[in-house]
């Protein structure tokens, strides 16, 4: 009987660390994911298809949807970034550097998705008929342009130094 116990015991403690690991090993998946989103399509995909595509406001209008998907997918991934290392290090991952580095691209990513975005829609709204480029409204947009690619870039710079910081050797 003790040593069906002491098998049981061994048994439950393997799975722990094998959901331990899965946890981790998740962790590292959507990282990867958030991160070399933001970089596929703003660096890769985006410069790409302002080139190949003659027409700029159907270029503008299919790069909106790529950023609205890559932010969607840092805010599944960030939050459970976050969910994740609150669960291993409990109250101390607040003290974390890793922690608060995703907070805050968590939070950028909020900014542009339901602060910036919204706005920037409503002024091609409000231009319609012309392109928005083409209207009155054109220096609002180009500013709010120039603030979120910005703000995508402190996001990108962020998701290099959480890639490094976390998984360095």
């Amino acid at each position: 009987m003790n040593a069906i116990v002491q098998l049981a015991i061994k048994s439950i403690c393997a799975n722990l660390t094998t959901m331990k690991n899965l946890t981790h090993h998740l962790a590292a998946l959507l990282t990867t994911a958030w991160v070399g989103g933001l970089w596929a399509i703003g660096y890769l995909a985006v410069p790409v298809l302002f080139f190949a595509q003659p027409d700029r406001q159907l270029a503008g209008e299919l790069a909106g949807q790529m950023f609205t998907l890559v932010a969607y997918l840092g805010m599944v991934c960030g939050a459970y970034l976050l969910i994740q290392r609150i669960g291993v290090s409990g109250q101390a991952a607040l003290r974390q550097g890793v922690f608060w580095v995703v907070g805050v691209m968590l939070l950028l990513t909020l900014t542009i998705q339901f602060g910036i975005q919204p706005v920037m829609v409503g002024l091609k709204a409000q231009a319609l008929p012309l392109d928005v480029m083409h209207s009155a409204f054109a220096d609002q947009f180009k500013m709010l342009h120039r603030i979120s690619g910005s703000i995508y870039l402190i996001q990108s710079l962020l998701g290099a130094f959480l890639v490094i910081k976390t998984y360095r050797a």
